[in-house]
């Protein structure tokens, strides 16, 4: 895909004006780091981050029907959901494997998925495949809206800051209607850092007033612009899955350790009668956190090993900033999985030791 192809973000100007390293990403062109993912990394962990999500796509399902055509369509049982609810989900197809996780809302008069952007096109052709059926009225408003993260220790004081005073108050996966900086958004919190945090859709005319008046007001705290590259980094340290990663049409979520958000005693889903045989026959392989000697990282593709048998490979690795240890998550044969197994990872033809952890390798002090 030529760069005249790629779909821009309300903020590409401010991105390109400000050193962002813009690289493609799901079809957007979409900046990897401003600074250095590791001064971007640890502004988040300690005070706060504010990405550029616009790329994300946002669903909206209304009419009679909506709530039966989402139960159809997730894991999840939609059913329950209340308003003012986030819920994270699977979409699978029949064999159980994963088309894409989601975040499905429950709005006063309607559901949103937020869905991801490499996914965004091939949901929505998913979504056309079955909705004839159901009373539904379905609308893609990615481009019709702005989606910007606030990620951090200090993202509550500085929505507070901005007027959104009862964002504070907010549990972890709710979202509401309020006023932020003088303006209406659809505030949720939620995030993909393993922080504390907020999640912001606005109209995308008014999504770079937002932008700005989250910098004026949040950077004397030490709020910074961050990119995608310390997203990759944070999203591995809490061991949040990675759509072409952890997760494609050949992993189910029983495997991937998702079956909290799969319901197998609700509605008849997409891949439920497949998964339901996995989870009584019980996975083969499943997702495992690393730790590895020294510092080399073990890169997506890379072999582990147990003596002379293959018994997994790496999805996911990095040199964790907030940690200093190389870590990584992978798929390995479950008879290797249990926590303190000692391994091999394979990196550039030479073996190096690891042990298999407890995931997440981080988690945020209450």
């Amino acid at each position: 895909m030529s760069d005249t192809d790629l779909l821009q973000t309300p903020f590409y100007d401010w991105h390109a004006s400000h050193d962002g390293r813009m690289v493609e990403f799901g079809g957007w062109h979409m900046p990897v780091q401003y600074s250095t993912i590791v001064e971007e990394h640890n502004a988040v962990r300690t005070a706060a981050g504010l990405f550029d999500i616009s790329h994300m796509g946002r669903l909206r399902f209304s009419g009679d029907d909506a709530c039966s055509l989402l139960d159809y369509l997730l894991t999840n049982d939609v059913s329950r959901l209340k308003v003012g609810q986030v819920r994270y989900s699977l979409v699978t197809n029949e064999s159980g494997g994963v088309l894409d996780d989601v975040l499905v809302y429950r709005l006063p008069d309607c559901y949103m998925l937020v869905v991801n952007a490499s996914n965004r096109l091939k949901i929505v052709n998913w979504i056309g495949q079955h909705i004839s059926r159901f009373n539904v009225r379905f609308e893609d408003q990615t481009h019709s809206y702005a989606m910007i993260a606030v990620q951090g220790p200090k993202a509550a004081g500085i929505l507070s800051a901005i007027g959104a005073e009862s964002a504070s108050d907010h549990r972890y996966y709710s979202v509401s209607e309020m006023t932020v900086a003088g303006m209406t958004a659809l505030v949720s919190r939620t995030g993909y850092t393993g922080e504390d945090g907020f999640e912001l859709i606005v109209p995308a005319e008014t999504g770079m007033e937002l932008w700005s008046r989250l910098l004026e007001v949040g950077q004397p705290t030490g709020l910074q612009a961050c990119g995608l590259g310390c997203r990759d980094t944070l999203r591995l340290e809490a061991a949040m899955p990675l759509y072409g990663h952890e997760l494609n049409e050949d992993t189910d979520p029983l495997s991937a350790g998702l079956g909290f958000a799969v319901k197998l005693d609700a509605a008849d889903f997409i891949g439920r009668a497949a998964l339901a045989k996995i989870a009584e026959s019980q996975p083969q392989r499943v997702r495992v956190g690393l730790e590895l000697e020294g510092k080399r990282i073990a890169r997506e593709g890379a072999t582990i090993l147990s003596g002379h048998d293959v018994i997994g490979e790496v999805t996911s690795g990095t040199f964790s900033p907030t940690l200093q240890k190389a870590i990584a998550m992978g798929y390995v044969d479950v008879a290797a999985s249990k926590t303190g197994s000692e391994v091999e990872v394979d990196i550039r033809g030479k073996r190096h030791p690891a042990k298999v952890v407890d995931l997440p390798f981080y988690k945020r002090a209450k």
